[in-house]
């Protein structure tokens, strides 16, 4: 499979998206390294970028890291990964946030449009690649086996359960640490950074069946909510208990351990 553009600068973005003609369907790829459902995303969307990127100028695949290119993110109100994008004629078609592959696929499929010679003359082939691309992301977000019909309740649970895994600390809060939108979030993340700790997060007022489902996932009724190792913690409370019983409770975490071990 061929690996999706990186964009790594602003300006690169801009020349990018600047040189499509309006047609060209650019599909946008937000990830972080730190979270596990973004390799799977990106496995994704390789998979259809070589099933559908066949004309030239139909489509743009690209790459942004929502971190380090947060002037671009914040442009797609990027609130947590990974999150696609669809776009055509600087126009937002669809905005996927998660990482339901089959979401993806029927996203994308609907937008790419056959030229009328091609359908009509290879209509069968037209169809049977179409659904050789579904066949294949679905074996990618299966890990290989055939995906299972869930419930919605099962399939939002599936995606909590790699939600709060998505990172070793996972932080779920009102708002994002550059502006909380609570007292509570905000305290939370005055204690993480204070330590240095590397952690995630998730902006549960941006999607209310994260925001509805995780209490009930959780059996833990308020946020913010602080999960390490994918297992919960608690809210701000508990954290600061946690500290109080051990100040060195997120020292594994912390970004200064990293480098005192890259110096040693």
């Amino acid at each position: 499979m061929a690996p999706l553009k990186e964009i790594t600068t602003l300006d690169e973005w801009q020349a990018h998206v600047g040189s499509l003609p309006s047609t060209t369907l650019l599909v946008i790829y937000f990830y972080a390294p730190w979270a596990a459902p973004c390799a799977q995303m990106r496995t994704v969307l390789e998979t259809l970028q070589d099933e559908f990127d066949k004309e030239p100028a139909a489509t743009s695949w690209v790459s942004i890291n929502a971190e380090d290119l947060s002037d671009v993110s914040e442009m797609y109100d990027v609130m947590a990964v990974p999150y696609v994008v669809l776009q055509r004629n600087d126009q937002v078609i669809e905005g996927i946030s998660g990482s339901n592959a089959a979401l993806v696929r029927t996203a994308v499929e609907k937008q790419i449009k056959p030229s009328g010679a091609s359908q009509t003359n290879n209509n069968i082939n037209t169809h049977n690649q179409t659904n050789g691309a579904a066949a294949a992301v679905d074996k990618v977000a299966a890990g290989g086996q055939e995906e299972e019909e869930l419930t919605p309740e099962e399939e939002l649970n599936k995606r909590l359960a790699g939600l709060v895994k998505a990172a070793p600390v996972m932080l779920f809060m009102k708002g994002t640490p550059s502006a909380p939108q609570c007292g509570f979030s905000r305290q939370m993340v005055a204690i993480l950074r204070e330590r240095s700790v590397k952690y995630g997060f998730f902006n549960i007022l941006a999607d209310d069946d994260v925001r509805q489902g995780l209490k009930k996932f959780a059996d833990w009724p308020t946020y913010p909510q602080l999960w390490v190792s994918g297992e919960l913690v608690g809210g701000l409370d508990i954290v600061k208990e946690e500290l109080e019983g051990n100040p060195d409770y997120f020292k594994q975490f912390s970004v200064l351990k990293e480098d005192e071990a890259a110096a040693a």
